[in-house]
């Protein structure tokens, strides 16, 4: 399979939350792993940790805390997402949907890839605030490498809010946090282009006025 060229992924990557069951190969698994390792971190510290969950029965527990996650998330938006200047409410509406099927369907989904950091030290929400600048830029890495192979990917931190729950669930050490929950699998959906603000709005040289 040719890859995707960078530019390509990045203006192409969108959220894919509807994937299919169909198994997705371990060395493709470990390619995304490998390719999120690449990222930097603070101090060059490298306490990045990867979990890839498979079992069945521990997807159903996070899929479970993602259950809750997510109705207490959404509440009643599920009828009345709203809508923004650049995201219309059908836009949301089915961004909305999506959100329901990968609550409905996360078991089902071949990989839950977890995102965590190993601080070296027992955890708390001062140190989990701190690290997240040394784990987001190894999730983007992995969202473009999973682009770049044909695999759907889209992260969520709504089944880790339970920081026990979650920690017993994947028998964590108390040194260990979990960010992030990346479901990856074959796409079910197209992608396409990303729909997003245009640059004039969001940037601004040397001060914002």
């Amino acid at each position: 399979m040719e890859e995707m060229g960078l530019f390509d992924a990045m203006y192409h990557c969108r959220a894919m939350r509807k994937l299919d069951t169909k198994p997705v190969p371990e060395e493709l698994l470990v390619k995304l792993i490998d390719a999120a390792n690449q990222a930097p971190s603070g101090s060059n510290m490298q306490s990045g940790r990867w979990i890839i969950v498979r079992d069945a029965g521990v997807k159903q527990q996070l899929a479970e805390l993602n259950r809750k996650g997510v109705e207490a998330y959404i509440g009643p938006m599920i009828d009345n997402p709203g809508s923004l200047p650049h995201h219309d409410q059908a836009k949301r509406l089915r961004m909305m949907q999506s959100v329901i099927w990968q609550m409905e369907h996360l078991h089902e989904i071949p990989a839950l890839i977890i995102a965590c950091m190993d601080f070296g030290v027992k955890v708390d929400a001062a140190t989990m605030a701190m690290g997240g600048g040394s784990i987001w830029p190894g999730i983007q890495n992995l969202l473009l490498a999973a682009r770049g192979l044909g695999l759907g990917a889209a992260p969520t931190t709504l089944a880790l809010g339970d920081r026990a729950a979650v920690s017993e669930v994947l028998k964590l050490p108390e040194s260990m946090g979990a960010y992030s929950l990346i479901p990856v699998g074959y796409p079910l959906g197209k992608f396409g282009p990303v729909s997003r603000k245009p640059v004039s709005e969001i940037l601004r040289f040397d001060t914002w006025s």
